[in-house]
C-alpha cells in the first residue's frame, strides 16, 4: 500500500516537473500503468438506453382495462405512441402488425367488444337508437351491430319506463310541457318514437 502511494507521488512530481498538469487521478492511474506495462483496462460500454415498451405491451395494458374495438385500440395506440412515431421508432404499419396479431390470438373482437358495449349501455340505460350510433363510431360494422342486438333479449320498452320513472317518478306526465320534456331526455337516451310512448303511457308498476 505504501509502495503504491509512493508510485503515485512520484508521478505525479515528475509531471509536475514537465509542466504536465492532470486532469484527473485517473489519468495518473492510468500514466502508472503504462510506466510499469500494465495493461490499461478498456473503457466500460455505455449501456445503450431503451426504447421504452413495444406496441403490444402497450396495447396489453390497454386490453387489461376493457375490451376494445380493433378501431378504439389502433387510436389510443396512436396517441399513446406518438412520440415514437414521430421519431420514426415505431410505423403505422407497426401498430397494424400489432392489432392484426392480437386479434389473431383472440385478445382483440370485434364481436365481444359490441356484446360487452351492449351490456354495458343497457346497465346506464341507454336505448338502441344512441347503442347503435356510438358502437358505429367506434369501428364496429353494421353486421356485427345487428348480431349482438339479436343475441342480447332487451325489452327496451320496459328499460325505457325504468330510466323515466328514475328520473322523474313514479307519477306519468299529465302536461304537454312536462310529457315533453320527458320525452326529449328519453329521446337523448336513445330510445325509440314508440318506447318513449310507450314509457309515458303507463306507469312503472303496470
Amino acid at each position: 500500500m505504501v509502495s503504491g502511494l509512493v508510485k503515485l507521488s512520484d508521478t505525479c512530481a515528475a509531471m509536475i516537473e514537465n509542466d504536465n498538469k492532470p486532469q484527473s487521478v485517473e489519468e495518473l492511474l492510468v500514466g502508472m500503468r503504462e510506466e510499469h506495462g500494465e495493461a490499461v483496462p478498456a473503457d466500460k460500454p455505455k449501456r445503450k438506453r431503451g426504447k421504452g415498451r413495444s406496441p403490444r405491451h402497450v396495447a396489453m395494458d390497454v386490453l387489461a382495462y376493457r375490451e376494445h374495438s380493433r378501431l378504439e385500440l389502433e387510436q389510443k395506440l396512436t396517441k399513446k405512441l406518438a412520440d415514437k412515431l414521430e421519431a420514426g421508432d415505431i410505423s403505422s404499419e407497426d401498430i397494424s402488425v400489432v392489432l392484426d396479431e392480437l386479434t389473431e390470438d383472440g385478445l382483440l373482437d370485434d364481436a365481444r367488444y359490441a356484446e360487452s358495449f351492449i351490456n354495458s349501455r343497457v346497465r346506464r340505460g341507454q336505448g338502441p337508437v344512441r347503442i347503435r350510433r356510438d358502437m358505429g363510431q367506434k369501428g364496429i360494422s353494421s353486421a356485427l351491430i345487428e348480431q349482438a342486438f339479436s343475441e342480447r333479449e332487451v325489452n327496451w320498452s320496459q328499460l325505457a319506463r325504468e330510466v323515466r320513472q328514475k328520473r322523474f317518478g313514479a307519477d306519468l306526465p299529465q302536461e304537454y310541457k312536462e310529457r315533453a320534456k320527458q320525452a326529449r331526455f328519453l329521446q337523448y337516451r336513445g330510445f325509440t318514437s314508440s318506447q318513449i310512448q310507450s314509457a309515458q303511457g303507463r306507469s312503472f308498476d303496470e
